[in-house]
């Protein structure tokens, strides 16, 4: 195992071994308070060039389940085709597993995808030094190669237009009502959710105008980066809200283009939420749900036009975690409702919007 630092843009530095595949990688580093669920975040599209970092100490110890695809086209276990992440850094990496469906460890997973990942980091240290000055872009280079460093650049880069889908695919076909699905990144278990209660979903390109396709609801997905960079989706949520009567449902990204869409604007949290313990207040109720998150943007409760309003609230640090309009059938939220692993308390927003298609 090769010794490898992880340098951050303020200076710090942080010394571990390699254990995943030997590259120089630079990205925006960012931490995951979950317990569990690597394989799912690991190719969750929403952490497309970023260095995610693990807050709980042992990762690797139940190993990565099968590469298995349905026969619907969607991987049984992972939550989509491939590891988006850049680099994962843990405290602890166990290359010994044990789990009913592990078939290979997490480091040969890393290196068969040509993942670097990086174990003995202080991983409490660095999650402190991330919350106190924000998330900031690091650099894990190889002690060996001194002169081999890698640039990268988080800020701008429109990294929905790199994992959005290139062409038009459609699932459970003649099933019932259709919902074209904007693909900004989205989630194995996303599709699922939405095939498991009957509807056609026309997955499209986060650009792709479909407003002259017939169908019944719009859904928006979630997906990395800024939204800000992402306007010709804007413009087309903006034209299919011409139909009052369309319902329309938005997920993480999707609820922060929603909500430009209707005229709100998008700021950067200091270190964004990811984990699966997120609580959140649906607003004008004492009701709290636990919610599994990934976002690094959220839309401003403040700058919402007189016909929208917050749907949920982040009961941590007050943040906006879904808005709703007052009057027409569209509604979003900033959490995963989808979540997998992670809590499903909030899996009924899908029946929500599936009984809104009529």
């Amino acid at each position: 195992m090769r010794n490898v630092t992880l340098l951050l843009d303020d200076g710090s530095r942080f010394h571990g071994k390699s254990f995943g595949y030997e590259k120089p990688v630079a990205g925006e580093v960012v931490f995951n308070t979950a317990m569990t669920g690597y394989p799912e975040s690991l190719t969750d599209p929403s952490y497309a060039g970023q260095l995610m970092t693990l807050t709980y100490p042992l990762v690797g110890n139940y190993g990565v389940p099968p590469f298995s695809i349905e026969p619907n086209g969607l991987a049984t276990y992972m939550e989509s085709e491939r590891i988006h992440a850049d680099a994962i850094i843990v405290s602890d990496y166990s290359d010994e597993y044990c789990h009913w469906n592990a078939v290979e460890s997490l480091g040969n997973w890393l290196r068969r995808e040509q993942i670097p990942g990086i174990t003995g980091i202080d991983t409490r240290e660095l999650t402190k030094v991330l919350r106190e000055h924000g998330v900031m872009m690091g650099k894990i280079l190889f002690d060996d190669e001194p002169d081999n460093v890698p640039q990268a650049v988080y800020e701008g880069v429109n990294y929905v237009d790199i994992v959005s889908c290139k062409e038009v695919i459609r699932y459970n076909e003649g099933a019932g009502k259709k919902v074209v699905l904007v693909d900004c990144g989205v989630k194995t278990n996303i599709l699922r959710c939405l095939i498991e209660r009957g509807v056609e979903i026309i997955r499209v390109p986060w650009d792709y105008d479909y407003n002259h396709l017939t169908f019944d609801g719009l859904f928006i997905s979630n997906g990395p980066g800024d939204p800000d960079t992402c306007d010709a989706a804007v413009q087309n949520i903006r034209k299919a809200m011409a139909n009052e009567q369309l319902p329309i449902f938005g997920i993480c990204m999707g609820n922060q283009l929603l909500g430009k869409a209707g005229g709100a604007k998008i700021y950067k949290l200091k270190y964004g939420h990811r984990s699966h313990n997120q609580p959140v207040r649906m607003t004008g109720t004492e009701r709290c749900f636990i919610t599994s998150q990934n976002h690094g943007y959220a839309v401003d409760n403040n700058t919402l036009t007189a016909d929208w309003e917050p749907l949920f609230i982040n009961m941590n640090d007050g943040s906006n975690e879904g808005i709703r309009h007052k009057r027409n059938p569209w509604f979003s939220a900033q959490f995963h409702p989808e979540a997998d692993g992670g809590p499903t308390d909030t899996e009924f927003l899908f029946d929500k919007f599936v009984e809104m298609l009529g």
